[in-house]
């Protein structure tokens, strides 16, 4: 919406101060991919790629944790125990006594989940993650690993929020989600602040002319609103924003055709397990529907051919991670997709692999298969 001021800088600049504090953070690489980019006809083609972010495989270690410190400073300062405590301070137990009685949980594909789980650890105190029926027992154990409580739920990723919300409102838990929806938004700020980092290190590590074109891919759209709120903060005239999504999940599309927020509905199986989303968030969507050029949905075979051809030049990112690629190059090999979005020989674009190998025996099953 014009004048909506969705994600302020002042939160931002204390995001980055917090987190570029945290003990093992780096920047993560922008890498170059030249013999992609002359494939398909544009100048240049980079992806931040996410894989090593925190030892947790992808950007979602900047959001859940971030707003997991957040959250536990505020309930502190309510209880009078400590009117202004940091993460520094959380991590070091100097509140561990009246953390640990405090219980944070949300729903989650496999990597959000991973990044409370890991912040809740951090921060010392107690975690309840919900995953739906199809998210694979590889993310679930990496989940685990960090001490929390996994609760598996019929339906789809829609379905296991509205369980975590029920479940925090019966148990007096605190939901520390990364999708916002009427009446919750603070929380999922925090979260997009934080995704906000990657794409100003994006900014900070571009050489050379600036990008003209950004695809990044959505699930409930945090992560690309995030990123446009920062190309906009870096660039200027910002890049074209192109959002991508698996076609059986495209809420944001589905939502840019009827031009309000709208939700999709069914099982969602889509091999972008990160993106199987039917419902946008709020927040994202106040941004995206005023800055992003153009709505993009992909098949799974699509994400498969971009994953494979990053494996090729040695590069190992995700099938949710791909899917900027994916959208990129159909739009590539299209005269009128091209026209429609300015993509010319010119052009220069900027990707983000937004997770690593997450689940090692989904990775190699596609490559295996595509072998076949």
């Amino acid at each position: 919406m014009p004048g909506v001021i969705v994600l302020p800088a002042g939160g931002f600049r204390r995001a980055k101060a917090a987190i570029t504090a945290w003990p093992g953070y780096a920047p993560t690489p922008l890498v170059d991919l030249p013999l992609i980019a002359e494939d398909a006809g544009v100048a240049a083609i980079r992806i931040k790629d996410e894989g090593a972010r925190f030892g947790l495989g992808s950007f979602k270690a900047l959001g859940g944790a971030y707003a997991v410190a957040n959250l536990l400073a505020a309930v502190l300062s309510r209880q009078g125990v400590a009117l202004s405590v940091t993460s520094v301070d959380l991590e070091a137990g100097l509140c561990a006594e009246q953390t640990q009685s405090v219980t944070v949980t949300c729903a989650t594909d496999g990597n959000h989940g991973r990044s409370v789980a890991w912040g809740a650890q951090r921060f010392h105190c107690g975690c309840t993650i919900f995953v739906h029926e199809t998210v694979s027992q590889g993310r679930v154990d990496a989940i685990t690993a960090f001490g929390a409580s996994v609760v598996r739920v019929p339906g789809n990723y829609d379905d296991a929020v509205r369980e975590a919300d029920r479940c925090a409102r019966t148990n007096g838990w605190f939901v520390v989600s990364d999708t916002s929806y009427p009446g919750y938004t603070e929380v999922p700020r925090d979260v997009m602040q934080g995704y906000r980092l990657m794409a100003d290190e994006a900014a900070d590590q571009w050489t050379g002319p600036p990008p003209t074109h950004v695809f990044v891919q959505a699930g409930v759209g945090g992560a690309a609103a995030a990123v446009s709120v920062q190309m906009r903060a870096r660039f200027s005239p910002a890049p074209a924003l192109i959002v991508i999504e698996p076609e059986r999940a495209a809420c944001l599309f589905e939502s840019a055709r009827t031009g309000a927020l709208s939700s999709v509905h069914g099982d969602l199986e889509t091999i972008m397990a990160g993106l199987a989303c039917g419902e946008p968030s709020i927040l994202a969507w106040q941004e995206l529907e005023r800055s992003a050029t153009a709505f993009l949905s992909i098949s799974d075979e699509a994400a498969v051919d971009a994953l494979c051809l990053l494996a090729g030049d040695g590069i190992a990112i995700g099938e949710s991670g791909v899917a900027g690629l994916a959208g990129l190059l159909a739009v590539a090999t299209d005269s009128a997709s091209r026209e429609m979005v300015s993509l010319t020989a010119g052009s220069r674009v900027l990707l983000f692999g937004t997770e690593g190998v997450t689940d090692p025996v989904v990775y190699n099953d596609i490559l295996c298969s595509r072998q076949r």
